[in-house]
Protein backbone atom coordinates (compact mmCIF):
# COMPACT_ATOMS: atom_id res chain seq x y z
CA UNK A 1 0.00 0.00 0.00
CA UNK A 2 1.31 3.63 -0.93
CA UNK A 3 1.77 6.13 1.88
CA UNK A 4 -0.38 8.34 0.00
CA UNK A 5 -3.01 5.84 0.33
CA UNK A 6 -2.50 4.62 3.85
CA UNK A 7 -2.53 8.55 4.96
CA UNK A 8 -5.90 8.87 3.28
CA UNK A 9 -6.93 5.45 5.05
CA UNK A 10 -5.89 6.74 8.46
CA UNK A 11 -8.52 10.05 7.81
CA UNK A 12 -11.00 7.89 7.03
CA UNK A 13 -10.98 5.79 9.70
CA UNK A 14 -10.48 8.71 12.42
CA UNK A 15 -13.57 9.81 11.19
CA UNK A 16 -15.35 6.51 11.85
CA UNK A 17 -13.57 6.65 15.47
CA UNK A 18 -15.54 10.51 16.07
CA UNK A 19 -18.37 8.87 14.78
CA UNK A 20 -19.06 5.80 17.04
CA UNK A 21 -16.57 7.00 20.05
CA UNK A 22 -17.96 10.61 20.51
CA UNK A 23 -20.20 10.67 23.16
CA UNK A 24 -23.67 13.64 23.02
CA UNK A 25 -22.67 15.94 26.25
CA UNK A 26 -26.33 15.86 26.48
CA UNK A 27 -26.51 12.13 27.74
CA UNK A 28 -24.17 13.07 30.60
CA UNK A 29 -27.37 14.94 32.02
CA UNK A 30 -29.61 12.46 30.94
CA UNK A 31 -28.36 9.50 32.77
CA UNK A 32 -26.93 11.12 35.87
CA UNK A 33 -23.45 10.90 35.28
CA UNK A 34 -20.83 12.78 37.23
CA UNK A 35 -18.35 13.67 34.88
CA UNK A 36 -14.51 14.21 35.82
CA UNK A 37 -16.12 12.67 39.22
CA UNK A 38 -17.29 15.95 40.02
CA UNK A 39 -20.82 17.11 41.12
CA UNK A 40 -22.80 19.53 39.57
CA UNK A 41 -21.91 22.27 41.58
CA UNK A 42 -18.47 21.63 41.08
CA UNK A 43 -17.19 19.67 44.36
CA UNK A 44 -15.41 16.39 43.92
CA UNK A 45 -17.30 13.32 44.46
CA UNK A 46 -16.21 11.39 47.53
CA UNK A 47 -14.26 8.37 46.44
CA UNK A 48 -12.38 7.53 49.85
CA UNK A 49 -10.99 8.67 52.94
CA UNK A 50 -7.69 9.65 54.14
CA UNK A 51 -5.50 10.93 56.58
CA UNK A 52 -2.92 12.52 54.96
CA UNK A 53 -3.83 15.37 53.44
CA UNK A 54 -7.04 18.51 53.54
CA UNK A 55 -7.19 20.30 51.32
CA UNK A 56 -9.82 22.30 51.96
CA UNK A 57 -11.58 25.92 49.76
CA UNK A 58 -15.17 26.16 50.39
CA UNK A 59 -17.51 24.86 53.09
CA UNK A 60 -21.45 24.07 52.29
CA UNK A 61 -23.51 26.11 53.99
CA UNK A 62 -27.74 25.06 53.84
CA UNK A 63 -26.51 22.70 50.82
CA UNK A 64 -24.87 25.78 48.69
CA UNK A 65 -20.60 26.29 48.31
CA UNK A 66 -19.34 28.56 50.06
CA UNK A 67 -16.01 30.06 49.32
CA UNK A 68 -13.02 30.59 51.86
CA UNK A 69 -9.28 31.28 52.07
CA UNK A 70 -8.01 27.97 51.33
CA UNK A 71 -6.07 25.43 53.76
CA UNK A 72 -3.36 22.71 53.07
CA UNK A 73 -3.04 20.51 55.91
CA UNK A 74 -0.06 17.55 55.60
CA UNK A 75 -1.22 15.17 58.53
CA UNK A 76 -2.52 18.11 60.46
CA UNK A 77 -0.29 20.43 60.11
CA UNK A 78 -1.19 23.52 58.37
CA UNK A 79 1.26 23.83 55.11
CA UNK A 80 1.90 27.60 56.73
CA UNK A 81 2.89 26.59 59.93
CA UNK A 82 5.22 23.82 58.46
CA UNK A 83 7.00 26.51 55.80
CA UNK A 84 6.49 29.39 58.64
CA UNK A 85 8.72 27.77 61.14
CA UNK A 86 11.56 25.97 58.77
CA UNK A 87 11.97 29.44 57.64
CA UNK A 88 12.00 30.84 61.19
CA UNK A 89 14.35 28.27 61.95
CA UNK A 90 17.03 29.07 58.91
CA UNK A 91 16.85 25.57 57.68
CA UNK A 92 15.44 23.04 55.12
CA UNK A 93 11.89 21.21 55.38
CA UNK A 94 11.47 19.22 52.60
CA UNK A 95 12.99 15.98 54.17
CA UNK A 96 10.86 16.90 57.17
CA UNK A 97 8.04 16.88 55.25
CA UNK A 98 8.62 13.39 53.24
CA UNK A 99 9.13 11.90 56.94
CA UNK A 100 5.80 13.94 58.38
CA UNK A 101 3.70 12.67 55.03
CA UNK A 102 5.02 8.58 55.40
CA UNK A 103 5.28 8.17 59.22
CA UNK A 104 2.44 10.42 60.01
CA UNK A 105 4.26 12.32 62.78
CA UNK A 106 6.70 15.45 62.89
CA UNK A 107 10.19 13.61 63.23
CA UNK A 108 12.25 14.48 66.15
CA UNK A 109 16.02 16.10 65.68
CA UNK A 110 17.57 12.58 65.84
CA UNK A 111 14.98 11.17 63.25
CA UNK A 112 15.28 13.72 61.01
CA UNK A 113 18.96 13.45 60.68
CA UNK A 114 18.75 10.02 60.34
CA UNK A 115 16.09 10.17 57.85
CA UNK A 116 18.08 12.39 55.83
CA UNK A 117 21.05 10.25 55.61
CA UNK A 118 19.05 7.43 54.17
CA UNK A 119 18.27 9.41 51.64
CA UNK A 120 21.39 10.88 50.59
CA UNK A 121 23.24 7.40 50.79
CA UNK A 122 19.91 6.11 48.35
CA UNK A 123 20.47 8.07 45.58
CA UNK A 124 22.87 5.67 43.97
CA UNK A 125 21.45 4.42 40.94
CA UNK A 126 22.31 0.52 39.89
CA UNK A 127 25.56 0.10 38.03
CA UNK A 128 24.93 0.57 34.55
CA UNK A 129 21.37 2.16 34.95
CA UNK A 130 22.19 5.34 33.32
CA UNK A 131 23.87 3.97 30.42
CA UNK A 132 21.43 1.58 29.70
CA UNK A 133 18.27 3.10 30.40
CA UNK A 134 19.16 7.06 29.94
CA UNK A 135 22.12 7.32 27.50
CA UNK A 136 21.15 4.49 25.11
CA UNK A 137 17.19 5.78 24.87
CA UNK A 138 17.42 9.84 25.34
CA UNK A 139 14.34 11.08 25.67
CA UNK A 140 12.91 14.93 24.11
CA UNK A 141 10.31 14.88 27.52
CA UNK A 142 12.21 14.48 30.87
CA UNK A 143 9.03 13.20 32.14
CA UNK A 144 8.75 10.04 29.99
CA UNK A 145 11.83 9.47 30.82
CA UNK A 146 11.13 10.07 34.34
CA UNK A 147 8.14 7.44 34.05
CA UNK A 148 10.21 4.71 32.06
CA UNK A 149 13.28 4.75 34.40
CA UNK A 150 10.76 4.01 37.59
CA UNK A 151 9.52 1.09 36.10
CA UNK A 152 12.73 -0.04 34.55
CA UNK A 153 14.14 0.18 38.35
CA UNK A 154 11.52 -2.95 38.77
CA UNK A 155 14.16 -4.85 37.15
CA UNK A 156 17.31 -4.24 39.21
CA UNK A 157 15.05 -5.05 42.87
CA UNK A 158 15.50 -8.32 43.40
CA UNK A 159 12.59 -8.36 45.84
CA UNK A 160 10.14 -6.48 43.21
CA UNK A 161 7.28 -8.79 43.99
CA UNK A 162 7.85 -8.64 47.73
CA UNK A 163 4.47 -8.11 49.67
CA UNK A 164 5.14 -5.88 52.86
CA UNK A 165 5.04 -2.81 54.23
CA UNK A 166 8.74 -2.92 55.32
CA UNK A 167 9.90 -3.44 51.60
CA UNK A 168 7.14 -1.03 50.70
CA UNK A 169 8.86 2.16 52.48
CA UNK A 170 12.46 1.05 51.66
CA UNK A 171 11.20 1.45 47.62
CA UNK A 172 9.28 4.83 48.86
CA UNK A 173 12.37 5.96 50.19
CA UNK A 174 14.67 4.93 47.17
CA UNK A 175 12.93 6.74 44.82
CA UNK A 176 12.11 9.64 46.65
CA UNK A 177 15.93 10.00 46.85
CA UNK A 178 16.67 8.34 43.13
CA UNK A 179 14.42 10.38 41.19
CA UNK A 180 16.18 13.89 41.80
CA UNK A 181 19.32 11.63 40.31
CA UNK A 182 17.45 10.28 37.27
CA UNK A 183 15.67 13.62 36.16
CA UNK A 184 19.11 15.30 36.03
CA UNK A 185 20.85 12.81 34.08
CA UNK A 186 17.82 12.71 31.51
CA UNK A 187 18.38 16.26 31.22
CA UNK A 188 21.88 16.24 30.40
CA UNK A 189 21.40 13.42 27.99
CA UNK A 190 18.77 15.03 26.53
CA UNK A 191 20.90 18.31 25.84
CA UNK A 192 23.52 16.85 24.24
CA UNK A 193 21.38 14.65 22.24
CA UNK A 194 18.31 17.01 20.90
CA UNK A 195 19.90 20.06 21.79
CA UNK A 196 23.51 19.92 20.29
CA UNK A 197 25.23 21.63 23.65
CA UNK A 198 27.57 19.69 26.42
CA UNK A 199 26.66 17.24 28.16
CA UNK A 200 27.67 17.45 32.05
CA UNK A 201 27.41 14.58 34.24
CA UNK A 202 28.35 15.34 38.18
CA UNK A 203 29.02 12.72 40.72
CA UNK A 204 26.65 13.17 44.00
CA UNK A 205 27.29 14.67 47.01
CA UNK A 206 26.22 13.11 49.48
CA UNK A 207 26.06 15.87 51.91
CA UNK A 208 23.58 18.13 49.86
CA UNK A 209 19.71 17.61 50.80
CA UNK A 210 17.46 17.31 48.20
CA UNK A 211 16.92 21.26 47.13
CA UNK A 212 21.32 21.23 47.23
CA UNK A 213 21.22 18.16 44.90
CA UNK A 214 19.12 19.33 42.49
CA UNK A 215 21.03 22.65 41.76
CA UNK A 216 24.33 20.99 42.49
CA UNK A 217 23.51 18.37 39.89
CA UNK A 218 22.21 20.87 37.06
CA UNK A 219 24.25 23.63 37.10
CA UNK A 220 28.07 23.43 35.49
CA UNK A 221 30.14 25.38 38.46
CA UNK A 222 28.00 23.04 40.91
CA UNK A 223 27.48 26.29 42.79
CA UNK A 224 24.79 28.10 44.37
CA UNK A 225 23.36 30.16 47.39
CA UNK A 226 21.99 29.55 50.22
CA UNK A 227 18.58 31.76 48.96
CA UNK A 228 18.33 29.34 45.79
CA UNK A 229 18.73 26.20 47.81
CA UNK A 230 15.69 26.99 50.50
CA UNK A 231 13.35 28.84 47.72
CA UNK A 232 13.94 25.33 45.89
CA UNK A 233 12.95 23.38 49.31
CA UNK A 234 9.95 25.52 49.83
CA UNK A 235 8.86 24.90 46.78
CA UNK A 236 9.32 20.85 46.98
CA UNK A 237 7.93 21.70 50.48
CA UNK A 238 4.16 23.05 49.26
CA UNK A 239 4.07 20.57 45.58
CA UNK A 240 4.77 17.44 48.11
CA UNK A 241 1.50 16.33 48.81
CA UNK A 242 -2.18 17.53 47.39
CA UNK A 243 -4.82 15.30 48.81
CA UNK A 244 -6.10 11.93 47.61
CA UNK A 245 -8.13 13.40 44.80
CA UNK A 246 -5.90 14.78 42.49
CA UNK A 247 -5.62 13.30 39.21
CA UNK A 248 -1.75 11.70 39.45
CA UNK A 249 -2.32 10.53 42.98
CA UNK A 250 -5.69 8.91 42.39
CA UNK A 251 -4.19 7.03 39.88
CA UNK A 252 -1.77 6.01 41.76
CA UNK A 253 -4.05 4.48 44.54
CA UNK A 254 -5.86 3.25 42.02
CA UNK A 255 -2.84 1.39 40.00
CA UNK A 256 -2.50 0.24 43.86
CA UNK A 257 -5.81 -1.17 44.72
CA UNK A 258 -5.24 -3.73 41.55
CA UNK A 259 -2.31 -5.15 43.26
CA UNK A 260 0.49 -4.03 41.32
CA UNK A 261 4.02 -3.15 42.30
CA UNK A 262 4.98 -0.15 43.53
CA UNK A 263 7.24 1.25 40.52
CA UNK A 264 4.07 0.24 38.37
CA UNK A 265 1.72 2.36 40.19
CA UNK A 266 4.19 5.44 41.21
CA UNK A 267 5.14 5.82 36.85
CA UNK A 268 1.52 5.84 36.23
CA UNK A 269 1.02 8.71 38.63
CA UNK A 270 4.26 10.35 36.47
CA UNK A 271 2.63 9.97 33.51
CA UNK A 272 -0.45 11.40 35.18
CA UNK A 273 1.32 14.67 36.10
CA UNK A 274 2.82 14.97 32.94
CA UNK A 275 -0.22 16.33 31.41
CA UNK A 276 -1.10 19.78 30.90
CA UNK A 277 -4.59 19.41 32.84
CA UNK A 278 -2.55 18.54 35.37
CA UNK A 279 1.31 19.14 36.56
CA UNK A 280 2.07 20.32 32.84
CA UNK A 281 0.21 23.61 33.98
CA UNK A 282 3.11 25.13 35.16
CA UNK A 283 4.82 25.20 31.65
CA UNK A 284 1.63 26.69 30.20
CA UNK A 285 1.41 29.50 32.35
CA UNK A 286 5.57 30.33 31.15
CA UNK A 287 4.30 29.77 27.59
CA UNK A 288 1.64 32.48 28.58
CA UNK A 289 3.71 34.95 30.17
CA UNK A 290 5.94 34.73 27.09
CA UNK A 291 3.31 35.47 24.73
CA UNK A 292 1.60 38.53 27.25
CA UNK A 293 5.44 39.78 27.13
CA UNK A 294 5.67 39.72 23.16
CA UNK A 295 2.47 41.07 22.23
CA UNK A 296 2.18 43.56 25.43
CA UNK A 297 3.77 47.19 24.81
CA UNK A 298 4.07 48.33 28.37
CA UNK A 299 3.56 45.71 31.31
CA UNK A 300 2.79 48.16 33.57
CA UNK A 301 -0.09 49.51 31.66
CA UNK A 302 -3.32 47.64 33.11
CA UNK A 303 -5.90 48.88 30.55
CA UNK A 304 -3.25 47.40 27.83
CA UNK A 305 -2.89 44.28 29.91
CA UNK A 306 -6.68 44.28 30.12
CA UNK A 307 -7.78 44.44 26.10
CA UNK A 308 -5.14 41.52 25.71
CA UNK A 309 -6.30 39.57 28.54
CA UNK A 310 -10.32 39.94 27.00
CA UNK A 311 -8.52 38.96 23.56
CA UNK A 312 -7.03 35.42 25.21
CA UNK A 313 -10.36 34.54 26.84
CA UNK A 314 -12.23 35.15 23.84
CA UNK A 315 -9.41 32.77 22.00
CA UNK A 316 -7.93 35.24 19.99
CA UNK A 317 -4.32 34.99 20.95
CA UNK A 318 -1.91 33.15 23.09
CA UNK A 319 -2.98 29.25 22.32
CA UNK A 320 -6.42 29.94 21.73
CA UNK A 321 -7.70 28.11 24.62
CA UNK A 322 -9.54 30.64 25.86
CA UNK A 323 -8.01 30.31 29.41
CA UNK A 324 -5.84 31.93 31.51
CA UNK A 325 -3.26 29.64 32.94
CA UNK A 326 -2.55 29.90 36.32
CA UNK A 327 -6.16 30.83 37.53
CA UNK A 328 -8.63 28.79 38.84
CA UNK A 329 -8.72 25.02 40.65
CA UNK A 330 -10.71 22.52 41.75
CA UNK A 331 -10.89 23.16 45.05
CA UNK A 332 -9.43 26.01 46.03
CA UNK A 333 -12.14 28.96 45.65
CA UNK A 334 -10.72 32.44 47.18
CA UNK A 335 -7.16 31.69 47.63
CA UNK A 336 -4.67 28.79 46.89
CA UNK A 337 -2.33 28.75 50.08
CA UNK A 338 0.54 27.85 48.26
CA UNK A 339 0.22 30.60 45.65
CA UNK A 340 0.18 33.02 48.76
CA UNK A 341 3.16 31.80 49.64
CA UNK A 342 5.16 31.27 47.07
CA UNK A 343 4.36 34.80 45.21
CA UNK A 344 5.55 36.47 48.61
CA UNK A 345 8.36 34.46 48.78
CA UNK A 346 9.57 34.91 45.57
CA UNK A 347 9.03 38.73 45.38
CA UNK A 348 11.45 38.76 48.51
CA UNK A 349 13.90 37.60 46.30
CA UNK A 350 13.26 38.93 42.44
CA UNK A 351 12.72 42.63 43.89
CA UNK A 352 15.21 45.31 42.94
CA UNK A 353 16.45 42.41 39.77
CA UNK A 354 15.44 42.28 36.17
CA UNK A 355 12.60 39.44 36.59
CA UNK A 356 10.54 41.79 39.20
CA UNK A 357 8.94 43.29 35.76
CA UNK A 358 7.40 39.44 34.87
CA UNK A 359 6.58 38.68 38.65
CA UNK A 360 4.42 42.24 38.59
CA UNK A 361 2.88 41.31 35.01
CA UNK A 362 1.53 37.91 36.62
CA UNK A 363 0.47 39.56 39.63
CA UNK A 364 -1.65 41.76 37.41
CA UNK A 365 -2.85 39.10 35.23
CA UNK A 366 -3.97 37.60 38.70
CA UNK A 367 -5.85 40.47 39.75
CA UNK A 368 -7.48 40.96 36.52
CA UNK A 369 -8.83 37.88 35.77
CA UNK A 370 -11.90 37.29 37.71
CA UNK A 371 -13.40 40.55 36.84
CA UNK A 372 -12.32 40.08 33.05
CA UNK A 373 -14.13 36.69 33.08
CA UNK A 374 -16.95 38.21 34.43
CA UNK A 375 -17.02 40.71 31.76
CA UNK A 376 -16.47 38.84 28.57
CA UNK A 377 -18.06 35.63 30.17
CA UNK A 378 -20.61 36.27 32.46
CA UNK A 379 -19.21 34.23 34.92
CA UNK A 380 -19.80 34.80 39.02
CA UNK A 381 -17.34 31.89 40.04
CA UNK A 382 -15.39 32.74 42.54
CA UNK A 383 -11.42 32.60 41.15
CA UNK A 384 -8.23 32.74 42.54
CA UNK A 385 -4.48 31.90 41.38
CA UNK A 386 -2.91 28.30 41.93
CA UNK A 387 0.61 27.35 42.74
CA UNK A 388 1.26 27.17 38.92
CA UNK A 389 0.81 30.85 38.39
CA UNK A 390 4.07 31.47 40.15
CA UNK A 391 6.48 28.47 40.03
CA UNK A 392 7.16 28.24 36.96
CA UNK A 393 8.25 32.03 36.80
CA UNK A 394 10.27 31.15 39.96
CA UNK A 395 11.83 27.84 38.74
CA UNK A 396 13.22 30.05 36.18
CA UNK A 397 14.53 33.05 38.53
CA UNK A 398 16.58 29.93 40.21
CA UNK A 399 17.95 29.18 36.20
CA UNK A 400 15.52 25.86 36.42
CA UNK A 401 15.47 24.83 32.06
CA UNK A 402 11.93 24.78 31.36
CA UNK A 403 11.74 21.17 30.39
CA UNK A 404 12.06 20.63 34.28
CA UNK A 405 9.17 22.56 35.68
CA UNK A 406 6.69 19.59 35.43
CA UNK A 407 9.54 17.15 36.54
CA UNK A 408 10.65 18.80 39.31
CA UNK A 409 6.66 18.67 40.47
CA UNK A 410 7.01 14.62 40.16
CA UNK A 411 10.19 15.08 42.85
CA UNK A 412 8.42 16.56 44.90
CA UNK A 413 5.47 15.36 44.52
CA UNK A 414 6.77 11.36 44.90
CA UNK A 415 6.36 11.78 48.84
CA UNK A 416 2.47 11.83 48.82
CA UNK A 417 2.31 9.19 46.06
CA UNK A 418 3.88 7.05 48.41
CA UNK A 419 1.99 7.80 51.60
CA UNK A 420 -1.07 7.45 49.72
CA UNK A 421 0.31 3.93 48.15
CA UNK A 422 0.97 2.35 51.78
CA UNK A 423 -2.57 4.03 53.24
CA UNK A 424 -4.20 2.41 50.11
CA UNK A 425 -2.51 -0.71 50.86
CA UNK A 426 -3.41 -1.11 54.54
CA UNK A 427 -6.92 0.52 54.85
CA UNK A 428 -8.55 -0.80 51.67
CA UNK A 429 -9.11 -4.78 50.18
CA UNK A 430 -11.10 -3.84 46.72
CA UNK A 431 -10.34 -2.41 43.57
CA UNK A 432 -10.79 0.80 42.53
CA UNK A 433 -13.73 -0.04 39.70
CA UNK A 434 -16.43 2.68 39.11
CA UNK A 435 -19.26 2.00 36.37
CA UNK A 436 -19.68 3.31 33.40
CA UNK A 437 -23.16 4.16 31.89
CA UNK A 438 -23.36 1.88 28.42
CA UNK A 439 -25.32 3.57 25.81
CA UNK A 440 -24.36 1.08 22.66
CA UNK A 441 -26.97 -0.83 20.89
CA UNK A 442 -26.81 -4.59 20.00
CA UNK A 443 -26.43 -5.35 16.36
CA UNK A 444 -27.17 -8.31 14.30
CA UNK A 445 -24.01 -10.39 13.05
CA UNK A 446 -23.20 -9.44 9.81
CA UNK A 447 -20.97 -12.43 7.95
CA UNK A 448 -17.85 -10.96 6.42
CA UNK A 449 -18.76 -11.30 2.39
CA UNK A 450 -21.92 -9.01 3.33
CA UNK A 451 -20.82 -6.28 4.62
CA UNK A 452 -21.07 -2.91 2.88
Amino acid sequence: MRLMNFNEDIKSLCSEIKENSAINPSLYEKYHVKRGLRNSDGTGVVAGITNICNVHGYVINEGEVEPIPGQLIYRGYNINDLVENVEQEDRYGFEETVFLLIFGHLPTREELKTFCTYISIMRDLPNGFVEDMILKAPSKNIMNKLARSVLALYSYDEECETKSLEYEMKTAVSLISKLPVIMANAYQVKKRSFDNESMIMHPIRYEENTAQCILSLLRPDRQYTKDEAQMLDRLLMLQAEHGGGNNSTFTCRVLTSSGTDPYSAYSSAICSLKGPRHGGANLQVIHMLDNFKANIKNWEDEGEVADYMRKTIRKETNDHSGLIYGMGHAVYTISDPRAVILKKKAFELAAGKEIEAEFRLLSTIERLTPEIFKEVKGSEKTMCANVDMYSGLVYRMLGIPDELFTPLFAVARMAGWSAHRMEEILTSSRIIRPAYKAIAKEHEYVKLDNRE
